[in-house]
């Protein structure tokens, strides 16, 4: 099953911000490889335009691909002339447009660098499945986080909600959304390790729900989490999705603190992901 995610409405009007969104977020080696494919490109249909014109680079072998490319990139990227230079009117028009092709390129990737350098992400691990176990007697919904940086989110504070096909009264199948209210779901320091914990009473959306009929509805538990970063004091959000083939029945998440000899406690992150059947399994 398909976890949920937005798509652009069939017609609906490319935006240039897309662009800037989709840039920015990808991984740094689609980035960087998309800079240069660009780079290289660009680079490239310039130096056929030189030499289209015939001989307009000074110095230059006669028809040599090779020398127009590097002249191009000389030009785009404005760092002087030494052998070769444009000797002819059309080439000189030419070199005005692709240096200011270049600057405006140079600014639009340096913009790109920068917004992605001073994009602050979280690194906030969620454990891979939820568990449906017995706690302080309830049954209760479970699943755990740990702040993988290491430094400290101030006020943070979590959301998990259930998303489920629903039909209405009319037969129309709506995607509808119901808060999961947690035992606590603010945390002043958020260091190592928080587990979040949704009592499955009478009011719960997931009261009296089994793992084939949530299957059924498509659900899956939607987790947001949004803090301070005390490091740079900005606001960082992460999230994660449980679809209902990631809520394990019947078992609990395995302990990961330990005390060591000095009386400290440590997380144990090699287990982080662990879960063991209980009684009622």
């Amino acid at each position: 099953m398909a976890k949920t995610r937005g798509t652009r409405p069939d017609g609906a009007p490319p935006a240039m911000g897309d662009l800037y969104y989709l840039l920015v977020d990808s991984p740094w080696p689609r980035l960087l490889g998309i800079i240069a494919a660009l780079f290289l490109i660009g680079n490239a249909l310039f130096a056929l335009g030189y030499l289209a014109g015939g001989d307009g680079i000074q110095n230059a072998r006669p028809g040599s691909f090779t020398d127009a490319f590097f002249f191009s990139v000389q030009t785009m990227a404005t760092l002087g002339y030494g052998r070769l230079a444009p000797r002819a009117v059309w080439a000189n028009v030419l070199v005005t447009v692709e240096v200011l092709t270049g600057v405006l390129g140079l600014a639009m990737v340096t913009g790109l660098v920068f917004a992605k350098f001073s994009r602050l992400t979280a690194r906030v691990v969620f454990s891979r499945v939820a568990v449906v176990t017995r706690h302080d007697g309830v049954l209760a919904l479970m699943f755990r986080m740990a702040n993988a940086r290491g430094n400290q989110i101030v006020e943070a504070q979590i959301r998990a909600v259930l998303a489920r096909d629903e039909t209405t009264a009319e037969g129309e199948t709506m995607r509808r959304f119901h808060d999961l209210g947690l035992v606590r779901d603010r945390n002043p320091l958020f260091t190592l390790t928080w587990t979040a914990i949704h009592p499955i009473t009478a009011t719960s959306p997931l009261f009296g729900a089994t793992p084939e009929g949530l299957a059924a509805v498509g659900a899956e538990v939607v987790v947001s989490l949004v803090g301070i970063d005390e490091t740079v004091s900005q606001t960082i959000h992460a999230r994660h999705t449980y679809a209902s083939t990631e809520i394990v029945w019947g078992a609990r998440l395995q302990d990961i603190l330990r005390r060591l000899p000095d009386g400290r406690r440590q997380v144990d992150y090699a287990r982080f992901h662990d879960v063991e059947p209980t009684a009622e399994r």
